[in-house]
């Protein structure tokens, strides 16, 4: 089976100290999480950034200063900037971070319900935009889905042309508003994408380890971190990102599953540098 790739999604633009005191603001903080999760085996920092006070923005000033702190000190791990930004930003706003030229960051692949009074706006028209602009920087598009209608409108883009391989999904599972993280959801969306696709999952809050272990077992990929669960386990709080990567590599030993390094992640993902 292929070796696992473990994203960490270290601070995200939601969670704050006062729901975790590890989540990570400064870009000393932030460089120090990545860190600690490359050496507990994470080979991709997934990236939102955030003012010192822990305020989330797409700044591109601060996003360059952050990239360089965690490049410091954790040499040749693969950064994926977020393009997600913030409910109400406009496209360019949350481009930004493109700008740097980054080997991956995210696509998000469709509009979705977020909470209770929240939309987060994708229309085929603005993904269309972001795709656009993300490989005129020869930049690999990590494609995130949070249904089965937004894995379709990669299928659709990709057979026009305007997404390109290698597709590498996303499935964000779980979240309130969004698709649920059952076995059953788990397996419609894995069998609804190319056979020569990979994909990763992210299962959010009580559900990142349940889904993990769907995906490490059928040799998919996994993304973990502070953004998207607080805890190690029911009632208590992980002391880091690098807690949760360690969790995800011990359920990888027990399926056999060997870690990926940097190196061999770009291999599998097919990243040109």
């Amino acid at each position: 089976m292929e070796k696992l790739i473990i994203t960490c999604a270290i601070s995200g633009a939601e969670v704050t100290k006062e729901d975790n005191k590890y989540v990570p603001y400064t870009k000393e903080e932030m460089a120090l999480e990545a860190f600690l999760a490359k050496q507990a085996g994470a080979s991709i920092i997934h990236l939102h950034v955030r003012e010192d006070d822990g305020t989330p923005t797409q700044d591109v000033a601060r996003f360059k200063e952050v990239m360089e702190a965690i490049k410091e000190k954790c040499g040749d791990i693969i950064i994926q900037p977020s393009t997600g930004g913030a409910v109400g930003m406009s496209n360019d706003e949350r481009l930004q971070p493109i700008e740097l030229s980054p080997e991956m960051c995210t696509l998000d692949c469709g509009s979705v319900n977020f909470g209770t009074n929240e939309v987060f706006v994708n229309t085929e028209e603005d993904i269309i935009y972001f795709a656009e602009k993300i490989y005129e920087k020869k930049i690999l598009p990590e494609l995130e889905c949070f249904g089965k209608m937004h894995v379709d409108t990669v299928l659709r883009l990709s057979q026009k042309g305007i997404i390109k391989d290698h597709l590498h999904f996303s499935f964000v599972l779980g979240m309130v508003g969004g698709m649920s993280a059952t076995e059953r959801d788990f397996k419609f969306l894995k069998e609804s994408i190319p056979k020569d696709a990979t994909y990763s999952v992210a299962g959010i809050g009580k559900y990142e380890f349940s889904l993990a272990r769907l995906a490490i077992r059928d040799g998919g990929h996994v993304r973990v971190g502070l953004e998207d669960n607080l805890y190690l386990e029911k009632g208590v709080k992980a002391k880091g990102n690098k807690e949760l990567v360690e969790k995800v590599v011990k359920i990888a030993k027990e399926y056999h599953r060997e870690i990926a390094t940097v190196e061999e992640t770009r291999k599998i993902l097919k990243i040109k540098e």
